[in-house]
Formats: structure tokens, sequence, C-alpha cells
């Protein structure tokens, strides 16, 4: 039946499966990646400007990274079907529980999933961590997110100073520490400017 039509209609059909395709291998990359990134480390920043990061949570409240100046974030892409995600949630939690009073604030930018299902898994993993919705993957690829998970930790002043791919726990021996000393010199420096 194809055979009979003439070639710019039977390419279509393959060009839309094409493109399709590519779209899986990449879904696919994402979640191969994420099954195999664990044990995740801290690696200093060396890509350039802090990216535009504005989005809605689930309840439509705006976010804007910018509005967060003045404390140490951690951004974190993430979604509720890579297993490594999950899995390093509860420990950003917590670090974001013993940090709090310190200006330590913690953004995940869920990648393109529905309000319904954030809301579920975070009711069934009594996760309560502020969610971004990276509706499009527009924010994810301004970030240059290519696996899952990835974060970025951004200093009192806006700007990243660390990126960690895979799997982390956020309150052990090596991040944790990290992350207080930056919040530490970020205390420092707006004293010594305060006292000028």
């Amino acid at each position: 039946m194809n055979g009979d039509a003439p070639p710019e209609l039977r390419s279509a059909p393959a060009c839309a499966a094409a493109g399709l395709a590519g779209v899986l291998l990449a879904l696919c990359g994402l979640v191969l990646g994420a099954g195999a990134a664990h044990g995740g480390e801290l690696k200093p920043w060396t890509g350039g400007a802090t990216p535009v990061l504005a989005l809605k949570d689930p309840a439509g409240k705006a976010h804007d990274l910018a509005a967060y100046r003045g404390k140490v974030v951690l951004v974190n892409f993430w979604a509720t079907w890579c297993a490594p995600c999950r899995a390093e949630l509860p420990s950003m939690q917590a670090l974001r529980e013993q940090l709090a009073d310190k200006g330590f604030e913690v953004l995940t930018v869920n990648l393109m999933e529905s309000e319904e299902k954030i809301a579920a898994f975070q009711e069934s993993e009594l996760i309560d961590l502020p969610v971004l919705m990276d509706r499009d993957g527009a924010a994810a690829k301004r970030w240059k997110v290519g696996m899952l998970p990835k974060s970025f930790v951004i200093d009192r002043q806006g700007t990243i100073r660390y990126q960690l791919l895979g799997e982390a726990n956020w309150t052990g021996p090596d991040i944790a520490p990290a992350i207080e000393r930056l919040i530490g010199t970020g205390v420092k420096s707006q004293s010594a400017s305060t006292a000028r």
C-alpha cells in the first residue's frame, strides 16, 4: 500500500517514527543513566554562569532562583520514575531541616510529570520539599541536565559552585560539610561587608 504512495507521503511516517525513536532513546538514556548513577560526589562547577530558573510549583506559585539570593540553594532535577532520585530525596530533606535556620534551601525540579503524580509520590514517601514543575523540559535543557538525578549547589550570590551527578547521601561526611562551609563563608562575607 505504501509502495503506491508518492515518495513524499511514504517518507512522512518514516520521519515521524525516527522522531519518536529519538525521543525514546533520549528517555532510555535518562533511565539507564539514572540507574547507573550511584555514589555521586560534589565537583566544582566549571560550566559558566548560572542559568535562569523560574518555574511554578504544583499549586501554581511562581519560584525564581534569583529571589533566593542570600541563601545557599540546592537545585535538584528529578522524576518519580527515577529510582536513584527517589532514594536521595529523604537525605536531601534531612539536610534542609538541619540547615534551615542557617540560610539554606532546597528546590527540586521535577521533569515533565503531572501535579497528581508528584502529590501522590510526596504523600506516599512523606517527602516535603519544594517542587518546581519543568513541564516541557526547557529548564533541564538550559541547565544541561543529560541524566537524572543531577544537582547543583548555588552560593549566596547566586553562583553555581558545585554539581553532582547521580544519587548522593546529602547528610553524609563528603557532602554536608562542604555545604556548611559554603554557608559559613557566605555568613562571614556578609558580616564583613556590613561592618564596612
